[in-house]
């Protein structure tokens, strides 16, 4: 299992696919926070606040997630490694998360490099430090919790096809109604207990809870049952081998 997660790791950094999402997922959001005039840009809002990452990031990541999972199994297939991977003396589920932690790294990685935005925010304060640490914090561990489900939603899909592109759209797709598609199914629903339900299967209304700096065993547990739920359908469908 190691030694499939450090090829998987540097098959990322080989190529220019790990180098290009840390530096698409840098720049966009630093446009946004710091060059896009508007009430997201830091400087313009006149307030030490990070939030405009944090709400730009999970979009970002819609895409950029898709992009680094859709050859995990999808290219395997298509190449017919798959066969050649599933002789080693590995078990299925050991596959899957070999590769699901090796695109963990590298969301992490890409999440670790926006304390240079947390830096300038804490010395560009007035007085310097003067940003809601808690809050910032908490929105931080939310967000690596958000890229570790769309993760694990991204291994899924790619698993199913053996197209790359289909992979990734389908991608998309899943992380999308995951995130807002639950949203707009409970305004659909009944008011109260059932439009409640409905609203938190999302991933939003567990990610702005954080974003509170609170950490509630209800989210953590929330984001955990996703990503074991999505390795489990992947490790399903291996089990299949339909291909």
């Amino acid at each position: 299992m190691k030694s499939l997660f450090l090829k998987e790791i540097s098959g990322f950094f080989s190529s220019i696919t790990g180098y290009l999402v840390i530096i698409v997922f840098l720049v966009t959001n630093g446009l946004f926070l710091w060059v896009f005039p508007g009430e997201m840009n830091v400087l313009d809002a006149g307030y030490s606040s990070l939030e405009t990452l944090f709400v730009i990031a999970p979009w970002v990541f819609l895409f950029l997630v898709p992009a680094i999972t859709m050859r995990s199994f999808a290219e395997e297939k298509k190449t017919g490694n798959m066969e050649l991977l599933l002789t080693r003396p590995l078990t299925d589920l050991m596959i899957i998360l070999a590769k699901y932690f090796a695109c963990l790294v590298l969301a992490a990685f890409s999440i670790i490099l926006t304390f240079i935005f947390y830096y300038s925010v804490i010395k560009l304060g007035s007085p310097q430090g003067n940003i809601d640490h808690g809050g910032t914090w908490g929105s931080l561990i939310g967000l690596m919790l958000l890229a570790a489900a769309y993760i694990s939603i991204g291994i899924f899909a790619s698993s199913i096809t053996d197209n790359t592109i289909i992979a990734f759209i389908l991608s998309i797709l899943f992380c999308f109604f995951l995130y807002m598609g639950f949203n707009s199914v409970s305004y659909l629903s009944e008011t109260g207990a059932v439009g409640n339900f409905v609203l938190n299967l999302g991933i939003d209304v567990h990610y702005l809870s954080m974003q509170r700096g609170v950490i509630d065993s209800r989210d953590l547990v929330y984001f955990l049952s996703v990503i074991v739920l999505f390795i489990f359908f992947t490790r399903i469908r291996l089990n299949s081998r339909n291909w």
